[in-house]
């Protein structure tokens, strides 16, 4: 903490991963990637609150056993307690959420998404809060397997849509870690700013 002319100012650390060796900055989140970050721990973090495993939200780091690399997942998932230490997660977690903006979506889609898949996370989502969009991809035989991908639409283009194409309209999935675990779109996607 510095003081500045009798004020108070503070200096706040940048959030930074450790990507290809390089310490990587990451971009200030936007008002709808925080809200989705949000929207995902509150429905897991409910889900899981007499259960084992435990969410952990964006700003948690964590230490893959394979590399030097350090990632914040938007959120993950941990259901091994050994894997959770007070300086962040050590190991692959259960699965890993990442919410994409312009500039992390290329390494949310390339070396950190292979990075997952070859430490072992069982399940990864990719979230697009500009499409409404959830990639699932599942872990199988060592590589990531896209299950689906789940968009919410908007009334408008739900609108534009044939009775046929209606019907097949999914609103619901299941998160593969959990049987009785079903995500609605409209609960992820809640009170996004369309402006």
């Amino acid at each position: 903490m510095n003081h500045i002319n009798g004020n108070l100012a503070y200096q706040i650390e940048p959030e930074t991963e450790i990507i290809g060796g390089k310490v990587v900055m990451m971009a200030s989140p936007t008002t709808n990637h925080i809200t989705i970050g949000f929207n995902l721990s509150r429905l897991f973090g409910n889900y899981l609150d007499d259960k084992p495993c435990r969410v952990y939200p964006d700003g948690t780091t964590l230490f893959l056993e394979d590399s030097r690399e350090e990632y914040k997942p938007d959120m993950m998932i941990v259901c091994d307690p050994d894997k959770i230490r007070r300086n962040g997660i050590h190991g692959a977690p259960d699965l890993a959420v990442e919410i994409l903006s312009p500039k992390t979506a290329r390494h949310d889609r390339g070396r950190k998404m292979k990075a997952y898949e070859r430490n072992g996370v069982r399940e990864y989502w990719i979230v697009d809060p500009v499409n409404r969009s959830i990639e699932q991809y599942i872990l199988e035989d060592g590589a990531f397997v896209l299950r689906d991908i789940y968009t919410q639409y908007t009334e408008e283009t739900f609108g534009d849509l044939t009775d046929a194409e209606k019907a097949a309209v999914v609103t619901e999935f299941q998160c593969s870690l959990f049987d009785d675990l079903n995500i609605r779109l409209k609960d992820v996607f809640a009170h996004l700013i369309e402006k």
